[in-house]
């Protein structure tokens, strides 16, 4: 019988043509998020409007229509977004913890394979699923595995699935195949499948308690530093190939790595050393012949180092089991039947040999043993070649009713059918009746019970209690909406609706296969081939894109028609279907309601020509590039720069044009022409053409002594020379300015600097002014030195000075010794004295400090002062005698 699984029809969720391929799993991930979500499609892409107020106005639109979209979705959005309400922190926070809880948990294993982590992959991709928000889903209730949920992990595809899910897969399954027959209904125990890879676990197996993944400890608390679901402890699960070691992980979702043991092995064939090898990786080969003999006991084995030996591959001549054949066959096989019955004569010497092909004696002829009667109660040795005759005696025999006895004598064959009349019990206990035992009483009354489904009654006659479940189809809309469920009436939800739909592009090139019920909210597959819809403007084809979905986008092709009045084309993007907004219908009142705003598509007219056309302005200033719809003279809007009249002077006016009535304006302004260099009187007339009168006006200037006024006409000035113009500049008078020396220039009023040649004679003194000398007035006159008589002199005075500064050192020491003289007298007198001698001697201290005082402005300031007086009366008188000498 094939589990429920498989039935045809009574599958919850199958379809009527038995199991259907599963979809892929992001296919039903992606299943789920489409129920739970609200279904948005995209609009068509909006073609910018001629014109800037109609533009903004759909674009506001636009925008508005997009936000109450977002919003719709995110009040929709799905239980795996709300996952983890609680840990919405910072991602590069989550970010790094995950990548912590990662490490600690490879730690012990990392540690063992000095860092290498290429056997941790497939189990880090399950730790690192448990992390990811919507990553994990229970493929029973298509939700999200949340990290404090109770769920239980399949061991043969590790899938995660709630605790409640698997319980009710498990009873479900079970039950539907316990139903299949009335008669071993809740009595044998069937297994029941994984949801996913479909391993069989019996009934004893069905989780009850929420377990970690190691199974070390029950209900295990949500610790934010450890994988969800997880105890933190050392997993210890035996490994896979058994080596005899265990997983060295903290309990971990997933499988378990290979064994990161070092161990020491011999190879294969084990005729090289031992070497150390990791555990999981333990066989290797030497590459030597192995030369073990083979199972053929002929030939020897002449692969190189492997573990077990292959049959042997040569070919022999091998006889069968009887000896009668012989055949060239395969070493590996050489026991083998020739299909001949044996047909040797048995040890009776009556019958032959029926067994085929066999090897030693023929077993014994099954007819020479001692036989019984046909009821077994009497027993005889005959012959093989005669029969045992039925002994008489009641049969005996049980009856298929097992309650009863045949009554018949003992005969060959099976015994007939109890006839005995008995009070029978119905099968559901309400009712006795008197009728043959070989036959079952079953009354009319109708089981009242609700089966199930807890939807409808029984309704079976003469149920005993046992109510088979319900036969009749579910028959409720499934969450698709496009089907029923085929299943049979049951409690609960429905499973997923089963039928898959194939989602086409515009084109069908592509198509996605996605579960019933998405249809409507998955997007297209996208298609690689371009899009074949034709052209909805005046181009012939439209621009070459792939296939989309929705409307096409707007035509960006150049427009290229004819502009009217001209003969260039229109190079704006195609307007043949512009999207703007229709013109709303005045309201009658404001009872009225307004409507919203309706967009419908409309040609366009082409723009005026902007194709830029050289053209002069009204001057002829300059060249620019007009746009073709305003081609024509222009305005340049400077000015108009035409030559008047006077020839001196150009048109202020604005660029115009010049025609026989439209002229230049008139000038009206003075002569504005230069004058002569020097000259700052303008002419007096007014603008004219040619060369100004010459100026007649007197120039008032100082001489170039700046102390006399003169009076110059200003057409001499003008049209001197330099020679003339520094004659004319002259007053004719001695030069008032000073030389550097001191004395006054002799030249003749002059412009610039004097020169520097004076010729008066000075006289000059040595330092001591003993000496006297007279020398022309130059910057390069030398002072007089003094000779051996001022050195002389001034020796002289420098010893009178010492002099005197030692007579006053030593005035006061002795004033200062007289002091102390006074102190010490003082001393020796002691005693009180009396007033009159102290007053007397005040007054004599008084007196002394007066005459100490008069002493020392005569040592300090007199004597100083008298021998400076000596010395200048001695110098002058030098001075005098040398000078007297020399004339």
């Amino acid at each position: 019988m094939e589990p429920a699984w498989r039935l045809h029809g009574r599958g919850r969720g199958r379809g009527q043509e038995g199991e259907r391929p599963r979809p892929p799993q992001k296919e039903r991930l992606g299943a789920a998020a489409g129920r739970g979500g609200q279904r948005t499609e995209p609009g068509p892409a909006a073609q910018p409007p001629h014109g800037a107020s109609v533009q903004a106005k759909f674009e506001e639109i636009r925008k508005s229509n997009q936000a109450a979209a977002q919003r719709l979705v995110e009040s929709r959005v799905s239980s795996s977004s709300e996952e983890d309400s609680d840990d919405n922190g910072d991602e590069d926070h989550r970010d790094g913890k995950r990548g912590k809880i990662l490490t600690s948990t490879f730690t012990t294993y990392t540690n063992q394979t000095g860092g290498d982590t290429s056997d941790l992959l497939r189990t880090g991709q399950y730790v690192s699923d448990l992390f990811q928000s919507g990553a994990l889903t229970c493929l029973i209730c298509i939700g999200s595995v949340k990290r404090t949920q109770p769920v239980w992990s399949c061991s043969g595809c590790f899938s995660l699935f709630h605790l409640p899910c698997i319980q009710k897969w498990a009873r479900d399954s079970v039950f539907l195949v316990s139903s299949v027959t009335d008669e071993d209904f809740g009595v044998k125990q069937h297994p029941w499948p994984c949801p996913k890879c479909r391993a069989e676990y019996p009934p004893s197996a069905t989780p009850n308690r929420y377990m970690c993944y190691c199974g070390k400890l029950q209900d295990p608390p949500a610790d934010p530093w450890l994988a969800p679901h997880s105890c933190g402890s050392v997993c210890q699960k035996e490994l896979k190939p058994t080596c005899g070691h265990t997983c060295l992980l903290l309990c971990h979702p997933g499988p378990c790595p290979p064994c990161p043991k070092m161990v020491s092995v011999s190879c294969m064939c084990g005729k090289a050393k031992l070497l150390p090898r990791r555990c999981s990786n333990k066989a290797w080969s030497c590459q030597q012949q192995c030369g073990k003999l083979l199972p053929c006991k002929q030939h020897s084995c002449s692969q190189p180092c492997h573990t077990e030996c292959s049959p042997c591959p040569r070919v022999s001549v091998q006889s069968c089991v009887c000896g009668r054949e012989a055949a060239e066959r395969p070493c590996a096989s050489p026991r083998w039947n020739c299909l001949q019955v044996c047909g040797a004569p048995l040890s009776c010497g009556n019958h032959t040999c029926e067994v085929v092909c066999h090897d030693g004696v023929c077993p014994p002829c099954p007819r020479s043993i001692s036989r019984s009667c046909p009821c077994g109660k009497t027993k005889s040795s005959l012959p093989c070649t005669e029969e045992v005759p039925p002994c008489g005696d009641t049969c005996d025999r049980q009856l298929s009713c097992l309650k009863h006895t045949c009554s018949m004598r003992c005969h060959r064959g099976s015994c007939e059918t109890c006839r005995q009349v008995v009070e029978k019990e119905c099968r559901c206990g309400k009712h006795r009746k008197q009728m043959p035992c070989h036959r079952e009483y079953l009354c009319d009354s109708k089981c009242p019970k609700t089966r199930s489904c807890q939807r409808h009654q029984c309704r079976r006659k003469c149920c005993p209690g046992n109510c088979p479940p319900c036969d009749q189809s579910c028959g409720r809309t499934l969450g698709c909406r496009n089907h029923k469920c085929p299943s049979i009436c049951h409690q609960g939800s429905c499973y997923p609706c089963p039928e898959s739909v194939e989602v086409r592009c515009t084109c069908g090139s592509a198509v996605l296969v996605v579960p019933c019920g998405r249809e409507k909210s998955t997007k297209p597959p996208r298609c690689k081939e371009t899009c074949r819809r034709p052209s909805s403007c005046h181009h012939p084809a439209r621009e070459p894109h792939r296939c989309h979905p929705g409307p096409c986008p707007p035509c960006r092709q150049a427009c290229l028609l004819p502009l009217p009045g001209c003969c260039h084309t229109c190079p704006q993007p195609c307007h043949d279907l512009v999207v703007v907004r229709s013109q709303q219908v005045q309201l009658a009142g404001p009872w009225e309601q307004p409507s919203e705003p309706a967009f419908v598509k409309k040609a366009l007219p082409c723009p005026p020509c902007q194709v830029p056309i050289p053209t002069p302005c009204f001057g002829e200033h300059e060249v620019s590039l007009v746009p073709c719809h305003r081609q024509g003279p222009f305005s340049c809007q400077r000015l108009c720069g035409r030559p008047l009249a006077c020839s001196n002077h150009s048109c202020s006016r604005e660029c115009h044009l010049v025609t026989s009535g439209v002229k230049c304006e008139v000038c009206e302004e003075d002569c504005s022409k230069p004058r002569p260099p020097g000259c700052p009187h303008p002419c007096p007339l007014p603008c004219h053409p040619g060369a100004c009168p010459p100026c007649s006006q007197m120039i008032r200037q100082r001489c170039h002594c700046k102390i006399t006024m003169l009076y110059v006409e200003c057409t001499k000035l003008t049209s001197a020379d330099e020679q003339t113009k520094v004659q004319l500049g002259s007053c004719n008078n001695q030069c008032p300015k000073e030389l550097s020396c001191g004395h006054r220039c002799k030249q003749v009023c002059h412009p610039g600097v004097c020169e520097e040649k004076c010729q008066q004679k000075v006289k000059l003194r040595c330092p001591c002014k003993r000496i006297k000398k007279e020398f022309p007035c130059s910057p390069s006159v030398q002072c007089v030195q003094c000779d051996d008589v001022c050195r002389d002199q001034q020796r002289k005075v420098s010893q009178l000075k010492e002099a005197e500064q030692r007579a006053a050192q030593d005035e006061e020491q002795r004033r200062l010794q007289e002091e102390l003289e006074a102190f010490e007298k003082r001393q020796q007198r002691g005693g009180r004295r009396s007033k009159k001698r102290g007053r007397r001697e005040e007054v004599d201290d008084e007196k002394g400090r007066g005459r100490r005082w008069w002493r020392r402005c005569a040592a300090f300031v007199l004597v100083p002062l008298g021998g400076a007086l000596l010395s200048a009366a001695t110098y002058y008188l030098l001075l005098d005698v040398d000078s007297d000498r020399k004339l």
